[in-house]
């Protein structure tokens, strides 16, 4: 039976003596019903806000971790926050259960699926996490709490995959479909963050802005305070379709970190795993009716994916709606080989002689490089070196250009614009691959020059230039013969 307000705000006094209690209201989000919440209003003005565990041990347990997380945060932390974080003020028994005291944090809520696109609370939620993923991870170790790499976050996946899938009520489908992202090596390559472990829509506080729209102006809910996978915190997006694409692009616009191409990916795991966590919670708890809710939100979400266009994860190309449903099947596509020639454009090839420097016994010296540039070699490099300099960009565009991965030799020259979409042609996924393919274009002017027509009364510098230009393009191509 929950406990009354008043019962609940008798006990602020204890966490603050001297306190003087003037009023009481209940508080509550339309949670799940395992806190006792109240508001106590004190006579000089202040509101309080206590919870307290209503009987269960991880309620309990829930409350005490948000404990040590608050006082965690030191001021020097909470002004590196562009919002408010509630204030610890105090910890009390009520009865055999714990209770918890802090400042009430003023603000409105939103639900996941009402969060609008566009600027104002998407752009705003963004900013936030990205802003909660600065905090450096001293602020987590110093306080005890869990650290984890991102080894260890996998490893957690992947025992969680196990102990769902051991219970019998996993559809055979997810486990499979779980078990293949696990094992895809690419999709673990990150860089851990401070992190809460799993923002919710109803984690943050909005004040509205008659210019801007709703901003966030506080977070609440700091029990999973840790540093482990930045993906954990976004999670939620996949309950706010019309505003995931806002919210990606505004933390990836505040976040100083380098570019994470698998995050959204990850980012939908974990909010599909959420359904898996409660299944073996209802287990481990023998609660049969949460098991049985569980296994019916797994049929459901098994059931809704099987009319999903799936694809390899590798072809992972935006979107947290379909982000990990693309692990059932692979496309076609066409190998193309990787040149491994001096593709940069840290230099170019005229830089590496200056005409008025060349001497006679330059011109001397390339008698034998004109014997060995026949003409009809150097243009097969120098077409060598053409075809050759593309290959990089239009191998990672191949999935942008065609439904079944295959690039036809005619879409080669519309690739350079195209966003990468391939990760499996990627060596890593933590480095943004967008930069490289400009990289790659611009090398494309140097290498692949064609040998400038010279007149028939060229002078020996000229003709010097002329030959080891050829010599260049010969050696530069050789690898990609």
């Amino acid at each position: 039976m929950a406990r009354s307000p008043f019962t609940l705000v008798a006990a602020v006094t204890a966490a603050l003596p001297g306190a003087e209690v003037v009023g009481a209201r209940p508080l509550t989000s339309g949670g799940d019903g395992r806190f006792d919440s109240a508001v106590a209003t004190l006579a000089d003005g202040r509101e309080i806000a206590i919870r307290v565990s209503a009987g269960e041990e991880d309620a309990a347990r829930e409350l005490a971790e948000e404990s040590l997380a608050l006082r965690a945060l030191t001021a020097g932390a909470r002004e590196m926050l562009p919002f408010q974080v509630p204030a610890y003020l105090g910890e009390v028994r009520v009865g055999d259960d714990r209770g918890l005291v802090t400042d009430l944090m003023p603000g409105f809520q939103i639900d996941a699926a009402d969060v609008p696109p566009g600027r104002g609370a998407a752009v705003s939620m963004g900013e936030a996490i990205a802003a909660l993923h600065e905090l450096p991870a001293s602020v987590v170790r110093a306080a005890g709490l869990t650290v984890r790499d991102a080894a260890g976050v996998r490893a957690e996946v992947r025992q969680l995959i196990d102990r769902a899938a051991a219970t019998g009520r996993v559809p055979v489908r997810l486990t499979s479909r779980w078990r293949s992202a696990v094992e895809d090596d690419d999709l673990w390559r990150f860089e851990t963050t401070v992190t809460l472990a799993g923002v919710q829509a109803l984690s943050f506080l909005f004040e509205d802005d008659p210019q801007d729209g709703p901003q966030v102006t506080g977070m609440i809910g700091w029990s999973g305070l840790t540093v482990s996978d930045p993906a954990e915190d976004l999670g939620w997006l996949s309950g706010a379709p019309d505003a995931a694409a806002d919210v990606h692009r505004a933390y990836a616009a505040a976040s100083s970190r380098a570019a994470d191409d698998a995050l959204q990916v990850r980012a939908r795991l974990h909010a599909e795993l959420e359904y898996a966590r409660w299944l073996v919670h209802g287990t481990d708890m023998r609660l049969p009716d949460v098991v049985d809710d569980a296994a019916a939100l797994l049929e459901s979400l098994s059931d809704g994916l099987r009319s999903d266009d799936l694809r390899v994860i590798a072809s992972y190309t935006g979107g947290v709606d379909s982000a990990l449903d693309v692990l059932d099947r692979t496309p076609d596509t066409t190998s193309v080989a990787v040149d491994t020639s001096m593709q940069t454009d840290a230099y170019r090839p005229e830089d590496l002689w200056l005409e008025e420097e060349a001497t006679a016994s330059d011109a001397d010296a390339s008698d034998d490089a004109d014997d060995a540039a026949d003409p009809t070699d150097a243009a097969a490099a120098e077409g060598d070196a053409r075809t050759g300099s593309g290959t990089t960009t239009a191998q990672t565009d191949t999935a942008a250009l065609s439904d079944s991965g295959r690039l036809s030799e005619a879409g080669e020259s519309a690739a350079w614009d195209a966003p990468t979409q391939d990760l499996t042609e990627v060596g890593g996924v933590r480095g943004s691959t967008h930069g490289s393919t400009g990289a790659t274009h611009g090398s494309t002017g140097s290498a692949a020059a064609p040998a400038a027509e010279q007149p028939s009364d060229i002078d020996s510098a000229e003709e010097a230039q002329r030959a080891a230009r050829a010599a260049l393009q010969r050696w530069t191509s050789s690898d990609s013969e």
